[in-house]
């Protein structure tokens, strides 16, 4: 998959600053999920990329589909359309996947809440994951939704994800770093 994120930026932040001058920030979140789930899919990303297809076409189909999942008061605006149709004649349906995830970062942002991944080698308990959850939330200063994976691979330890913030504290890292001084 390319990667979208110089080209999304602009458009998402259009888009934030739109919903925040129309106070929809959750309305227009629900509408770019909603066109990033049909862009992606696999079956409708083929039809959007056939040559046959007109740009008008390519973004009706893309609002028509995702009419059909939550947030479909903001894809049937006048500005959402205009959004879709700008997408497909510049041929960028493709970004709604990253332009939906730059838009949540913003909205996370404005709503001072950041999401956050922990991974682990087993399963985490909810006691711990409310112990990480509120350090990071003293650390970082807002609010933190948590997300638990587990990476059995880890053998040991977790690695947190926040945004362009990593902390990896694995037993697997550890290793390679005691391997890589040993060879040193």
């Amino acid at each position: 998959m390319a990667d979208f994120g110089t080209v999304a930026r602009p458009y998402a932040k259009a888009i934030f600053d739109t919903a925040v001058d129309g106070n929809d920030l959750e309305g227009w979140s629900k509408a770019l999920q909603a066109a990033a789930a049909v862009a992606t899919d696999k079956a409708a990303h083929a039809w959007l990329n056939e040559p046959a297809r007109s740009d008008e076409e390519r973004s009706d189909f893309v609002a028509s589909l995702a009419a059909e999942l939550p947030g479909a008061g903001v894809l049937k605006s006048q500005a959402c359309r205009n959004l879709l149709k700008l997408l497909s004649e510049n041929d960028r349906l493709d970004a709604l996947g990253e332009i939906s995830e730059q838009f949540e970062n913003l909205k996370a942002a404005r709503e001072n809440r950041i999401s956050v991944t922990l991974v682990a080698a087993s399963a985490v308990d909810a006691a711990q994951a409310d112990s990480v959850a509120s350090a990071l939330s003293k650390k970082l200063g807002r609010d933190v939704e948590l997300k638990l994976e587990v990476d059995e691979s880890l053998l040991g330890g977790a690695i947190v994800r926040a945004e362009d913030m990593v902390i990896d504290d694995s037993l697997k890292t550890r290793l390679a770093r005691l391997t890589n001084s040993l060879i040193d």
